[in-house]
């Protein structure tokens, strides 16, 4: 690790070399992510720009037991980010007729029987509104009246997905994956791994292991991806440049249909779209999603005006909830005043 000195040292002495303004944010990142207080960062950052790396590390560890070096081809369970997958899966079954997203989920879960099923819609499932909590229990509310976030909607969607087509949500969502040159992205399984690091969970900076993922194959629609911080930059390249879905399914995707707060994006209520938050912050739009659990944590942005995508990745996550997304937030706030945005 740099000592604060050093680090100072290189950036003074790449400045010569690049605008001082780029390199502006390039070392409150690093200095960032070297502190150890009021917690570690144990993950990778990688910040793009019309397809190109702007920043780009790896820091902390694969495994804290064994002392392994992260680096950025590491995958990582995104958690959470695996929604925004399940959306367009999704939406691609209603590009192909097979889906229409004012229907009832009862249509396409014939096994449902609470008498919900034939209120709420598909469209309520992506965005939240349905009022599920509990296959088993009423209504929270009124479908379309508020909004609750929880992981068993897309389970939901992932069934009808897999009604619709025929396939198993694995089977079509590998298919997505090698379409986009995604190579290092793929599903959950005890069976298949791939190279993903090893969760923690922390605290008072002392990490722990977690030794199992609770991901099966029913909530894979929910968190069950495993990705780099590469492909996912594929993955907005892809999706917010229309190279996925048409752009009436795109639109409905990243239009505000519900209002809703999380802390990393500010305090106050912005925009829900179908599993992706619309914010304005800074004075700058931008598409941005989290993920929690198993021991990760993850932040994917996408900023449209200026071509840049933010993903933070971390093996670890934190038992204190107010420090959940600390770097997370940090590194976002950083990069949204930078000149980076301008440029």
């Amino acid at each position: 690790m740099l000592t604060n000195f050093k680090l100072l040292t290189f950036v003074l002495l790449f400045s010569f070399f690049t605008p001082f303004a780029q390199t502006n944010y390039i070392f409150e990142i690093d200095s960032l992510i070297s502190v150890k207080e009021p917690r570690i960062f144990n993950g990778v950052v990688l910040i793009t720009k019309n397809g190109k790396p702007q920043y780009s590390r790896a820091h902390g560890f694969k495994d804290i037991q064994n002392q392994t070096p992260l680096q950025l081809t590491d995958q990582f369970e995104i958690m959470s980010n695996t929604k925004q997958i399940t959306s367009v899966l999704l939406l691609k079954e209603v590009e192909k007729g097979k889906v229409d997203l004012k229907f009832p989920i009862k249509s396409y879960l014939p096994n449902l029987t609470q008498p919900w099923a034939e209120k709420v819609t598909v469209h309520q499932l992506l965005n939240h509104t349905h009022g599920i909590t509990d296959l088993e229990k009423p209504l929270l509310f009124e479908p379309g009246t508020d909004f609750k976030y929880g992981n068993l909607s897309n389970i939901l969607l992932g069934k009808i997905i897999e009604n619709v087509s025929g396939q198993s949500y694995k089977q079509l969502a590998t298919e997505l994956f090698q379409q986009l040159g995604m190579k290092d992205t793929f599903c959950y399984s005890k069976e298949n791994k791939g190279k993903l690091v090893t969760g923690h969970m922390v605290n008072n900076n002392v990490f722990s292991t977690v030794d199992e993922s609770f991901i099966n194959d029913e909530n894979l629609p929910a968190d069950g991806v495993i990705t780099t911080a590469k492909d996912l930059s594929i993955w907005n390249d892809q999706l917010h440049k229309n190279k996925i879905l048409n752009f009436s399914s795109y639109r409905l995707m990243t239009t505000p249909s519900v209002m809703s707060q999380h802390d990393v994006f500010g305090k106050e209520k912005m925009g829900y779209g179908y599993n992706i938050r619309i914010v304005n912050d800074e004075n700058v739009q931008y598409f941005g999603h989290t993920g929690l659990g198993d021991g990760f944590a993850s932040l994917n942005i996408y900023i449209p005006e200026s071509d840049i995508s933010i993903i933070v990745l971390e093996n670890q996550m934190n038992e204190n909830s107010n420090l959940y997304y600390y770097f997370e937030t940090e590194i976002k706030n950083i990069i949204l005043r930078s000149d980076l945005i301008k440029k």
